[in-house]
């Protein structure tokens, strides 16, 4: 959807632009396009059994620590 915003009468160059930016600000098109600057990629299923098996070690450590005392 593409934003438009004519020149009126005897309009200076700085309003028009405010004008616009004030149209941009307000139709949402800047946080849609920040969001799909920094999208993250989904990651892959061998990737996400990695981070499982990780967290689920690391969990399994800290209840071993706690158990003997040492956090």
């Amino acid at each position: 959807m593409p934003l438009r915003v004519n020149r009126q009468g005897r309009e200076s160059a700085q309003s028009l632009i405010r004008r616009f930016t004030q149209k941009i600000k307000k139709s949402g098109i800047l946080l849609e396009a920040r969001k799909r600057q920094f999208r993250q990629r989904a990651k892959s299923k061998q990737l996400k059994k990695k981070s499982a098996l990780r967290r689920e070690k690391k969990r399994q450590e800290y209840e071993k620590l706690k158990k003997l005392g040492k956090i």
